[in-house]
């Protein structure tokens, strides 16, 4: 029997069967296969256009919602604004240059700080008035009570300003930790031949998904170098947004640059290294000052559970010693 199976393989026939389906097997998978793999790619392609699109409505989404040029205030706060005459009260300009520092250049973003600047020490007074007279049982007199919600209302006059502070700091946060990166694409783009508005735009493209932030101020300083008739107060302006000493230093780099007609790849090496460096130094700083942060949880939290672990068997034992 077992010399029967052995000699099925020596048969002619089905040699030639087997061959002629190994063949066949070979073919269907050589031009199967490609196809195959075609039709994942493009599905591949097709979804990543998909995430593409749905990053860029988001993105025009959140840049519509943070104030765009074109952003109009209610009509309420406008007219509220224009009737109080309030623009000319506060300071108008530093008002101005602030928002644009947190992100907001429309004129409908001043009307509505200025307005908030006005109404909520209103509004702070009217609710700590609420608070201590009705809500609360502190026992203060009448004019103690009076003073907090008056000091109260004082402090809401600076709420609208700690907000945009606030904002202007993550702001900030957000352009630093990727302008080193932007600085040596940019330093590569104007190697290769590129003008510096070219080497901008490339580079907002670039680092769009990294920070939004800073390619929002770089297409701006393109647009600005587009249309100003002096290329030191784009510069200028591009530093005056970001408020930084590292930008500011690219920003002096570039205009004398372009003033004296040196390389400006040079200067854009230079304060690229400076930037990186700077930015090594606030990580390490940030390191060294943890373990002073953690001393005060440590003691909280973790001494005492050590010392239970520690010492409870040994206190049980000693009492069941006594005992």
């Amino acid at each position: 029997m077992d010399v029967g199976f052995f000699n099925v393989f020596f048969d002619a026939r089905f040699d030639a069967t087997a061959l002629a389906a190994i063949f066949a097997f070979a073919t269907i998978m050589t031009l199967g296969v490609p196809l195959l793999e075609r039709n994942a790619l493009g599905s591949r392609m097709k979804a990543v256009a998909q995430r593409r699109e749905e990053l860029r409505r988001k993105h025009h989404a959140s840049l519509k919602q943070r104030g765009g040029l074109r952003t109009e205030p209610l009509t309420f706060i406008r007219q509220t604004v224009e009737g109080l005459n309030l623009s000319k009260i506060v300071e108008a300009e530093q008002v101005r240059e602030k928002l644009a520092r947190a992100g907001y250049r429309s004129q409908g973003a001043l009307v509505t700080f200025i307005f908030f600047r006005f109404v909520m020490p209103i509004i702070v007074f009217v609710a700590a008035l609420i608070f201590l007279f009705v809500a609360s049982h502190f026992k203060w007199s009448g004019f103690l009570k009076f003073n907090a919600a008056l000091g109260a209302g004082l402090a809401g006059f600076y709420l609208p300003d700690l907000f945009v502070s606030n904002l202007i700091n993550k702001r900030q946060a957000s352009i630093m930790q990727s302008f080193p990166d932007a600085l040596d694409l940019m330093l590569i783009c104007v190697e290769s031949g590129m003008s510096v508005e070219t080497a901008f735009t490339r580079v907002s493209a670039e680092v769009g998904a990294q920070s939004p932030e800073l390619a929002e101020e770089l297409g701006l300083t393109t647009a600005e170098l587009s249309y100003l008739p002096d290329r030191k107060t784009a510069y200028d302006n591009l530093a005056k947004r970001c408020a930084h000493s590292g930008v500011r230093a690219v920003a002096a780099a570039v205009n004398q640059a372009e003033k004296y007609g040196t390389p400006v790849g040079q200067a854009l090496r230079v304060t690229a290294q400076e930037n990186r460096e700077q930015r090594m130094l606030l990580a390490e700083k940030k390191a060294a000052a943890l373990s002073p942060k953690l001393t005060v949880p440590m003691l909280l939290f973790f001494l005492p559970c050590l010392f239970v672990v520690i010492l409870g068997p040994a206190i049980e034992n000693i009492m069941h010693t006594m005992h």
